[in-house]
């Protein structure tokens, strides 16, 4: 196939991938504004069905990873540990250094059964993204303004509202709260330097408060801390863009189970554990760029094939329909009809892309930049 057909088969491939996500999506989002009707009748009920609604979405993300780029992901760990996972509630501790992170930590919840239940810590602005950010609403996802005097009573209530949750679920957290660039990271060690703290290397300082918050919630309701740390081989620098444009990343996730009883309760004394904890993560970094592995035993879990099934179901639902419609169009002959069609699928199109631009690192918040200058002064 020469270029130009290689890029206009491609170009399509966005386009027909983008409908799909976006119709089904605010389908998906429309079924569940129906469900609020349940939750003052039968709550868990309708935290049930939330899950699965929800996995028919964030699926569909997964599914672009695990077999449309073929992406790989090889888990390393304890044996014993990885018998416990996905039977158990965790808190999931991740490394916030790639634009896919946030898609290989759902890539493992996928892998043990958890994706649809699972949890994150998600700045405010992400409640008013369409699709993505709705259906996390209906998840009870805990939503924070990264101002810490306003937020902790909301997050603590958030997360005590999650006590009595009936399925098994992981909350994901990025304890440095913002994605590590060399300009956050010179930042953060200044104010390390300042409060007298061990410097990181590969890491920004933990954000200590939501973390200690997030334990002191969940005690006896989560069983452990995974702390994981991810990496690509190659040097590889992986996009969400890339995945779209079905490319083929190579991942190492290092994920350490920690009983929650290891972790302290007191609020000072879980701090200085996180803290200990990153120390022990940028050596984990240092030994995988030096070596090109962790100290365990590298697992790959199978792949589940329900991601594929849901977007083949959401695939035929909906290309029927379209490609019926297309015809008809061009049997019509109106040229205005036609432009409209084109235009309703290109703006899904510019709007997943939208949503991808949230995800990329240059174009990331500036959260870390000024707000630990701000706590240095």
């Amino acid at each position: 196939m020469d270029i130009v057909g290689f890029l206009k088969s491609q170009f399509i491939c966005h386009l027909l991938i983008c409908y799909i996500f976006v119709v089904s999506g605010l389908i998906i989002n429309f079924i569940q504004l129906f469900t609020l009707i349940l939750w003052p009748v039968n709550k868990q009920l309708f935290r049930r069905i939330n899950c699965r609604l929800a996995y028919c979405i964030s699926s569909q993300m997964v599914m672009l990873l695990e077999w449309w780029s073929g992406t790989d992901c090889t888990l390393y760990t304890d044996p014993e540990s990885y018998h416990k996972y996905g039977k158990e509630n965790a808190i999931v501790i991740l490394n916030h250094n790639f634009e896919i992170d946030f898609l290989c930590g759902w890539n493992f919840c996928e892998r043990f059964g958890v994706l649809g239940s699972s949890k994150v810590l998600a700045k405010k602005e992400l409640s008013y993204m369409p699709i993505i950010g709705w259906m996390w609403y209906f998840l009870e996802i805990v939503f924070c303004k990264r101002k810490w005097e306003e937020d902790r009573k909301t997050v603590m209530q958030k997360l005590l509202n999650l006590r009595d949750y009936p399925e098994n679920f992981w909350f994901l957290i990025h304890c440095e709260g913002t994605r590590f660039t060399e300009q956050k990271h010179q930042i953060s060690m200044e104010v390390a330097e300042a409060k007298g703290l061990p410097k990181l290397k590969y890491h920004l300082l933990p954000r200590t408060k939501g973390f200690a918050v997030t334990v002191q919630c969940l005690r006896n309701v989560v069983s452990a801390v995974y702390d994981s740390t991810l990496n690509f081989r190659n040097d590889e620098n992986p996009t969400l863009l890339g995945v779209l444009n079905g490319k083929k990343y190579h991942a190492d996730l290092y994920v350490r189970r920690i009983p929650l009883e290891e972790v302290p309760q007191d609020e000072q004394e879980c701090s200085n554990w996180l803290h200990k904890l990153y120390q022990e993560k940028d050596a984990f970094q240092e030994e995988y760029y030096r070596t090109g592995t962790y100290p365990a035993v590298p697992i790959v879990p199978p792949r589940r094939p329900w991601t594929l099934l849901n977007w083949l179901f959401w695939a035929l639902l909906l290309l029927y329909p379209l490609f019926k419609l297309l015809i008809n169009m061009v049997n019509s002959g109106s040229s205005l009809t036609l432009a409209s069609f084109v235009f309703v699928i290109v703006m899904a199109s510019v709007g997943v892309r939208w949503m991808i631009g949230v995800t990329e690192i240059n174009k990331g918040s500036t959260y870390g930049n000024n707000d630990n200058k701000q706590k240095q002064k």
